[in-house]
């Protein structure tokens, strides 16, 4: 059984890292979009993605702000974490089938338990996808907690 434990903002350090990697998959895409409502052909049409710049699918931007979220709620603080802001530069596109690295790292400690924190997607050529920097409100209280498993969603 895996656990999922905070660092409270007593214990981070600037400088502390941690990451989170993610094969992003057909139903990936198809979920966001159901649950966004971000229906974009270029991220749901192969035909219409084909005659893009991109010259096929891409994730959408914002699902990789998803998984930087599930890696500050999960792994760095953890629970007990409250998002505060985030801003994003999207510097490549992630394709079906790629395999994402979200990093963090503490940036500084702020006053009233805030903390700021790099984010940053790497894809697995090692090309950096996103950038940008998180600011969050750091739990005070310590927690470990059995690692709840993700909702079952059928598609269709």
């Amino acid at each position: 059984m895996q656990t999922l434990e905070n660092r409270t903002y007593e214990e981070l350090a600037v400088g502390e890292r941690a990451s989170l990697s993610h094969q992003v998959e057909e139903r990936d895409l198809l979920l966001f979009a159901a649950v966004s409502g971000d229906v974009n052909p270029v991220h749901l049409d192969e035909a219409f993605a084909a005659a893009t710049p991109f010259k096929g699918r891409i994730a959408h931007g914002m699902f990789s702000g998803a998984l930087i979220s599930a890696a500050i709620a999960c792994e760095l603080p953890g629970p007990g974490t409250i998002y505060i802001g985030q801003e994003l530069s999207f510097l490549r596109p992630v394709r079906l089938g790629d395999t994402v690295t979200i990093e963090l790292e503490i940036l500084e400690k702020l006053p009233k338990n805030r903390v700021k924190i790099a984010t940053r997607v790497i894809n697995q050529d090692g090309k950096q996808v996103v950038d940008g920097t998180a600011t969050v409100m750091a739990p005070t209280e310590k927690v470990s907690i059995a690692r709840p498993a993700a909702p079952t969603v059928q598609l269709g």
